[in-house]
């Protein structure tokens, strides 16, 4: 993606923009990583301690067109890990979320895409969109979950498992449709699932891409021969439904702010 932008400017042509992958929907968000550092008008660091490690801006790095989320072991505090995510500072609701990433090989990391306001009011609908959960003692699957956390109790809605190819071998492409009455999961372009979104009370959120160690999917212990761990990144890109696919449905704010 660097090479093409430079080409683009020694043309004097501008950047195009990513086309959607789905009709209906136009570009309105998104980063190529084609930095030298993590745009914080973007993006915000997840930070404190979550499961296994503490989150840190230092394990969040931009090079050569990638974003990279570094899993070490290194103690702070009664952790003995420390790893990385960032959040997006503006809000989506209805949208088709797309992120291009691999994953790290070795037992104990927790990588993941997905979608939740950050914070926000209690009385507020908070709804968590799990478009991609992957153990990495488990390479050849991932996880598609929903949960509803406000207004409470919290609820967890299910969701389903996806064989895949290695997913630390090379990267892969994930993307959620988000509508007002339907979920539909994407990976490599093919769907892999549809959930009904009538059951979830609607919200805006935040986009999170996160690294953590973690007991979960069966992990015993992090994998201390594969460090350090890292998550990479390609893009992710937020497509917005045009007027007209939109219909009468109301956009929330962060809809109608302007395509940039």
């Amino acid at each position: 993606m660097l090479r093409l932008m430079f080409l683009a400017c020694a043309l004097g042509l501008a950047a195009a923009e990513p086309a959607s992958p789905l009709p209906g929907y136009r570009y309105a968000w998104g980063d190529e990583f084609d930095g030298a550092k993590l745009d914080t008008d973007k993006w915000s660091y997840r930070t404190g301690p979550r499961m296994w490690s503490e989150q840190r801006p230092a394990n969040v790095s931009v090079a050569d067109g990638r974003l990279r989320l570094a899993g070490l072991k290194e103690a702070t505090g009664d952790l003995k890990y420390t790893a990385g995510g960032v959040i997006s500072k503006r809000l989506f609701r209805y949208a088709y979320y797309e992120a291009s990433f691999k994953v790290p090989p070795g037992a104990g990391w927790h990588t993941s895409f997905w979608v939740l306001r950050n914070g926000g009011q209690s009385t507020e609908p908070r709804v968590e969109i799990d478009i991609c959960e992957n153990d990495s003692v488990k390479l050849t699957d991932y996880g598609i979950n929903h949960h509803q956390w406000s207004p409470g109790p919290h609820v967890a809605m299910g969701g389903k498992h996806i064989k895949t190819p290695d997913l630390s071998a090379g990267f892969h492409v994930w993307g959620c449709e988000f509508t007002p009455t339907t979920l539909k999961h994407y990976f490599d372009g093919k769907l892999v699932h549809t959930f009904d979104a009538t059951k979830l009370q609607h919200g805006d959120g935040n986009v999170w891409l996160t690294m953590i160690a973690a007991g979960m999917g069966g992990t015993k212990s992090v994998d201390d021969k594969q460090l350090p761990a890292v998550a990479e990144f390609d893009y992710v890109r937020v497509f917005l439904p045009t007027a007209k696919a939109l219909a009468a449905e109301s956009a929330p704010p962060a809809e109608k702010l302007p395509v940039k």
